[in-house]
C-alpha cells in the first residue's frame, strides 16, 4: 500500500484543498505541504531502511482491465525511489514559493499542483505502459492550468504552445504503444501492457526503429532536446514560480525517465543505431542553451534556457551506454533540479518585489538584499559547474562515459561547460553587482524562503560531496536496465568503432 499512497496522498490533499478554500486561503497552502511532508517522509523512510533481493524494492500488481490486458501495476526500484525524492521535494518548494505570490483561487490552484504531482509520481512508478500513459496525459492538463491561469503576460500563447506540443508528441507514443501491444500479441498470444512481458518482445529491424522514434519524439519534447525545445522558453517564462520550479525540475526529468526506462530497454538494438543522432542532438542542445542563455535580457528565460544545455548533458551520458554515463545522467537530472529549481524560486521572490525580470532594468541588488543574491550567486555558481557542487559530480560523470564513445563530441560537450561561465558571470553582473541606479528598496529573503533555499543548497553541497548514497541507490536499477538493454563492453567499442 505503500506505492499506493505516493500517490493517493496528493490527490486526497487536492480535494481537500479545494473544499478548504471557501473558509480560509491558508488552508490549502497548509494541507498541500502536509500532504508532501508525508510522502517525502515515508520515500526517506524507504531510502534508509529498504533493501531490495530482487529488481524492485515495492510492487503492486491489481488486474484493472484484465479483458485487454491492463493492471494497475506500480513498481519503485532505486531510480524511482531517488525520482520520488526529488519530486516531494521540489514540491514542498514549489508551495512554499508559491505561498504568497498566489492570491486568487488559492484552492483551484493547489488542486491542479497536486494533481500534478499525482501525475508525476505515476510516471516514475508505472509499469505497465498504458498506466504510464495515464499519469503522462495526467501531468499534461494541471500544467497547462497553471500556466493559462496563474502565469504572466503571454499565459495563453505559452500554454497552448506548451499543450501542442506535449499532446501530439504523446500521440505518437500512444501509437507506438499500441503497435507494441499488438505486435506482443501476434508472437505470444498474449495481450499486455506490462513491462516485464513486452521487453522480450521479437521485433523486425525496420518495426523496432519506428517504435523506437514514436517512443523517443514524446520523451524528447519533454526533455527537451533541440529543436524540439521552443515550446520550453515560452513556458517557464510566462509560468508562475512554482510552475516553473515544476517543469524544471520534474517534468522534464519524466522525459529522461522515459528514455532509461523504455527506450533504451525495450529498442536496444534501434537505440543502439540511433547513437551518433542522439549524440549529436546533446552535444548541440549544450552549446546551443548556453549560448542563448548569455543573450537573453529576461532573467527568467535566461535560467529557462540553461535547463535546455543541462539537459543535454543527460542525453549525452544516456546515449553514452555505459555506466559512468548513466551514471553522470542521474545526477545530473537530481542537481539540476536543485540548482535551476533554486534559481526559479528566487527569480520568482524577486519578480514579486520589483515586478519586473528585465537585466537591463537591475544592478546593484546585493546592497538592498544580500541573502537574496547570495544565494543566487550560489545557484549561479552550481548551474556552471563549480567543484564541490552537485552539478560538477553529474556533468564530469557523463563527461568520463562520453569520451569512451567519442572524443569529438565529449570535447563539444566540455566547450558547453566553459560557456555557461559566461552567462552565469552575465547574470550575476547585470543583475547584483554595480550601482543601484533605479534606487530599489524591497525586503531581503523571509524566514520561510531562506528554508526553502537553505534545502537545496544543503542538498547541492552534500551531492557535490559525498554523493555515494545516490550512485548506490541507482546503481542496480541501471545494472538491471543495462542487463535488458543488453549494453555490454563489446557494444560500447562497436558503438566507439562506428
Amino acid at each position: 500500500m505503500m506505492l499506493i499512497w505516493f500517490i493517493c496522498l496528493p490527490l486526497f490533499a487536492a480535494v481537500l484543498a479545494v473544499l478548504s478554500a471557501r473558509y480560509s486561503r491558508e488552508l490549502p497552502r497548509w494541507i498541500s505541504l502536509i500532504a508532501l511532508g508525508l510522502d517525502l517522509a515515508l520515500a526517506a523512510q524507504v531510502w534508509f531502511s529498504s533493501a531490495s533481493a530482487g529488481p524492485w524494492f515495492a510492487e503492486v500488481d491489481w488486474a484493472w482491465v484484465p479483458s485487454f490486458g491492463i493492471h494497475f501495476h506500480l513498481a519503485m526500484d532505486g531510480l524511482s525511489l531517488l525520482m520520488l525524492l526529488l519530486t516531494f521535494l521540489l514540491g514542498i518548494i514549489a508551495v512554499l514559493a508559491s505561498w504568497t505570490e498566489i492570491r486568487e483561487k488559492v484552492g483551484f490552484f493547489h488542486f491542479n499542483l497536486m494533481c500534478l504531482t499525482a501525475g508525476i509520481v505515476t510516471v516514475f512508478l508505472a509499469v505497465d505502459l498504458f498506466l504510464f500513459y495515464f499519469g503522462w496525459e495526467l501531468m499534461l492538463v494541471p500544467m497547462y492550468f497553471l500556466i493559462v491561469i496563474w502565469g504572466h503576460e503571454r499565459r495563453v500563447y505559452a500554454a497552448s504552445k506548451f499543450f501542442l506540443f506535449t499532446q501530439c508528441s504523446g500521440l505518437l507514443m500512444l501509437i507506438a504503444i499500441l503497435a507494441l501491444y499488438f505486435i506482443h500479441h501476434q508472437t505470444s498470444g498474449i495481450y499486455t501492457f506490462q513491462y516485464s512481458e513486452l521487453l522480450d518482445t521479437s521485433l523486425s529491424h525496420r518495426t523496432e526503429m519506428l517504435l523506437m522514434l514514436g517512443f523517443f519524439a514524446a520523451f524528447a519534447v519533454k526533455l527537451p532536446v533541440l529543436p524540439l525545445h521552443t515550446w520550453l522558453p515560452d513556458a517557464h517564462t510566462e509560468a508562475p514560480t512554482a510552475g516553473s520550479i515544476i517543469l524544471a525540475g520534474l517534468l522534464l526529468k519524466t522525459g529522461a525517465y522515459g528514455l532509461i526506462r523504455f527506450v533504451l530497454p525495450l529498442f536496444p538494438h534501434a537505440s543502439r543505431e540511433f547513437t551518433p543522432v542522439a549524440l549529436i542532438l546533446a552535444v548541440a542542445g549544450i552549446v546551443y542553451g548556453a549560448v542563448m542563455a548569455f543573450s537573453q535580457t529576461d532573467l527568467k528565460r535566461l535560467v529557462a534556457y540553461t535547463s535546455v544545455s543541462h539537459l543535454g548533458f543527460v542525453l549525452l551520458g544516456l546515449y553514452s551506454w555505459n555506466s559512468l554515463g548513466l551514471q553522470g545522467a542521474i545526477m545530473t537530472m537530481i542537481c539540476h533540479g536543485l540548482s535551476t529549481g533554486g534559481l526559479f524560486a528566487l527569480v520568482g521572490g524577486l519578480q514579486e518585489r520589483i515586478h519586473t525580470r528585465d537585466l537591463n532594468r537591475m544592478g546593484g541588488l546585493w546592497a538592498v538584499a544580500p541573502v537574496l543574491s547570495g544565494s543566487m550567486i550560489f545557484f549561479g555558481l552550481a548551474s556552471l559547474g563549480l567543484p564541490g557542487m552537485g552539478d560538477f559530480v553529474g556533468e564530469f560523470l557523463v563527461l568520463l562515459g562520453s569520451y569512451k564513445v567519442s572524443v569529438a563530441t565529449t570535447s563539444i560537450a566540455a566547450l558547453g561547460i566553459l560557456a555557461s561561465t559566461f552567462y552565469a558571470l552575465r547574470m550575476v553582473e547585470r543583475a547584483l553587482r554595480g550601482p543601484n541606479t533605479n534606487g530599489w528598496k524591497f525586503s531581503d529573503l523571509k524566514t520561510r524562503e531562506v528554508l526553502m533555499v537553505a534545502f537545496m543548497i544543503v542538498g547541492l553541497l552534500w551531492l557535490g560531496l559525498f554523493p555515494q548514497p545516490v550512485l548506490r541507490t541507482s546503481q542496480p536499477a541501471l545494472d538491471y536496465l543495462q542487463r535488458h538493454a543488453q549494453l555490454s563492453t563489446g557494444l560500447v567499442e562497436e558503438i566507439a568503432n562506428e
